[in-house]
């Protein structure tokens, strides 16, 4: 039952059926004064009343006085219902305002004649002998004006006026959200959809830009039902209008261009030359049409325009039928169906005075924007299905060329742990060469010599001994751990400081590790202090060895190694463990100062 209302409701709308309620009244007859330009005229009228039609496109303002007639008062309320009033309107009825339609005083502003109105009349101003006096304040070429009025018992008249509204506006909205979706989709693929050619720079797909000016121009065009106050004056908010529809029809044609593949043709470049005159041309055709009172330019234009796209679908259509495919046939048929609902608005609308038609494109878009929509996803499927074999494609060839590459690094992290190890041996070989080694070779010296006391033989036998395992140590020491570094020292040699009758002062701080020291600095830096404690051992005759580990303000550490003993002028003696200190620092970017007078002698390496 409601599909059938609603089914009758449309056919109403479109004038194809009449007034089913008997108690509802239709007046038409009304007596009125226009006032156009200073011209006041007086007259009878029949509604519908076409402003432009009877004041050539001129702006002005008209009192319709409209008797209404009842057998006796009602009981319940009434209503009146518009299917046009305005632009501007006050509805009056024996005195009394009943409602106002925007104000009166704002020309070129607000518009209420795009959609049909309603007026609740309540039961105790009705009379049996009633006057309806409807003001109304037309702007030039907005299709201002009156329709007859239908009046009768509020609730057939409100049925009435929400089934009109709901196929007139509501539809007309949620039409222009669909091409919004459609619109907003089609131009999101155009920005992220790109297609290449052999030997061709990649480019955007022509296709979903269309589609998408398209969309959006008929969205704008069809919010503007529901826009009773739009956001530029007229007549600019008309030239826009007439752009947005330009627009609309100029991009579905290049749409139908690239469905068809006739992009590729040299009549594209015919098309796109016609499609740009088409849009040059409406804005200046609706611009003199409103500000020179003569509908005969938009009418024209119109008109070709019409007449140019049904030429243009016989063509498109006879294509179809000769190479036919699913998306060449869909647009065609859907093309076709439109240009004739076009020609039929036109006819109808633009080219006769009827004053209560409506555009019947606004619905029938529908049809090319369902087409639109299909393809528009079916290229980006498929577009999108191209992608996936071509990153599946991409994924094998990259997982081959990773399997390749981890191939090599395992390769090269062999070599580097073979090349690490021979490192390390080397270094031992190194260190026992010249710790170790040097030792009992000094040894051996000593006892062919005959001249070397036992004590100085035991003292190069102990050192070398201390060198083996200080090298044995090396190969554990955490990377930039002090502590630890000073702390196995002094595990290794005090018992040879007790021997010696030194005294041992530990000042050592507990430090972080410094991450500038790494395993092989650790190592040149244990060598530098065991020589250090070394010279002390052997040539210092001290009595009290200190050692300080410090960290610096800045960052880094200070370590210094004190002891008593008898000194040495640095400048003066050239000693091989002198020497091998200075070396060891500049290999590992570390300060050393040495500091020596009879009772103190200060060995400090600064680390930054």
């Amino acid at each position: 039952m409601r599909l059938l209302r609603r089914l009758g409701g449309f056919l109403l709308l479109c004038g194809l059926l009449p007034l089913a309620q008997a108690e509802l009244l239709e007046l038409r007859r009304a007596q009125v004064s226009t006032v156009v330009a200073g011209d006041l005229l007086e007259g009878e009228t029949s509604l519908p009343y076409n402003w432009d039609r009877q004041h050539g496109g001129q702006s002005g303002a008209a009192v319709f006085e409209i008797p209404l007639q009842l057998l006796q008062p009602p009981a319940e309320p009434y209503a009146v219902y518009f299917s046009r009033v305005g632009n501007r309107a006050e509805i009056w009825l024996n005195g009394i305002l009943l409602s106002r339609f925007g104000d009166l005083n704002r020309p070129n502003r607000e518009d209420y004649a795009k959609a049909p109105q309603y007026v609740l009349i309540p039961a105790q101003l009705l009379q049996r002998d009633n006057l309806f006096r409807i003001i109304v304040h037309a702007d030039g070429g907005r299709r201002g004006g009156l329709s007859s009025m239908l009046v009768g018992p509020e609730v057939e008249v409100r049925e009435h006026y929400h089934s009109v509204y709901r196929w007139l506006v509501n539809g007309s909205i949620a039409v222009s959200v669909f091409s919004l979706v459609v619109g907003v989709i089609a131009l999101l693929l155009w920005v992220t959809q790109v297609e290449s050619a052999p030997g061709a720079r990649p480019r955007r797909v022509g296709l979903y830009l269309s589609a998408g000016i398209a969309e959006m121009c008929w969205m704008l065009r069809l919010s503007d039902t529901a826009l009773t106050d739009p956001p530029l004056a007229w007549p600019w908010w008309g030239v826009l209008q007439t752009l947005a529809y330009a627009g609309w029809f100029c991009g579905s044609a290049l749409f139908c261009h690239y469905v068809a593949g006739w992009h590729r043709h040299a009549s594209m470049r015919w098309v796109r030359g016609v499609v740009w005159a088409l849009m040059l041309t409406a804005a200046p055709a609706a611009w003199l049409a409103y500000t020179r009172h003569n509908d005969a330019y938009l009418t024209g234009w119109y008109g070709f325009a019409t007449f140019l796209f049904i030429a243009y679908a016989a063509v498109y259509f006879w294509g179809s039928l000769r190479r036919p495919t699913t998306e060449h046939v869909l647009v065609a048929a859907a093309g076709v169906f439109n240009v004739l609902v076009g020609f039929r608005d036109w006819l109808v609308i633009r080219a006769s005075s009827n004053f209560s038609e409506i555009s019947w494109m606004r619905y029938s878009s529908v049809l090319f924007g369902l087409a639109l929509g299909y393809i528009v996803i079916t290229r980006f499927r498929e577009a999108s299905a191209q992608a996936r074999d071509l990153m599946d494609n991409m994924a094998a060839k990259v997982q081959e060329k990773e399997r390749a590459l981890a191939a090599s690094y395992q390769q090269l992290e062999q070599l580097a742990r073979e090349q690490e190890r021979a490192a390390e041996r080397t270094r031992i070989l190194r260190d026992m060469h010249d710790g170790v080694g040097s030792h009992i070779s000094a040894a051996i010296r000593q006892l062919q010599s005959g001249k070397a006391s036992s004590d100085d033989l035991l003292q190069t036998l102990r050192d070398s001994l201390d060198q083996l395992k200080l090298s044995i140590d090396a190969m554990n020491l955490p990377p930039g751990d002090l502590t630890t570094l000073l702390a196995n020292l002094r595990y290794r040699l005090e018992p040879r400081f007790k021997a010696s009758d030194i005294a041992l002062a530990w000042d050592v701080d507990l430090l972080p590790p410094l991450a500038r020291l790494d395993g092989k600095a650790m190592r040149q830096l244990q060598f530098m202090v065991f020589e250090a404690l070394s010279n002390v051992l052997q040539h210092a005759q001290a009595s009290e060895l200190r050692i300080e580990l410090r960290a610096c303000p800045g960052g880094g550490a200070r370590l210094r190694v004190i002891d008593n003993g008898r000194g040495f002028d640095p400048e003066r003696v050239q000693r091989k463990g002198l020497a091998s200190l200075r070396e060891r620092a500049a290999a590992i970017g570390v300060v050393l100062e040495l500091s020596s007078e009879p009772g103190r002698t200060v060995v400090e390496i600064l680390i930054v």
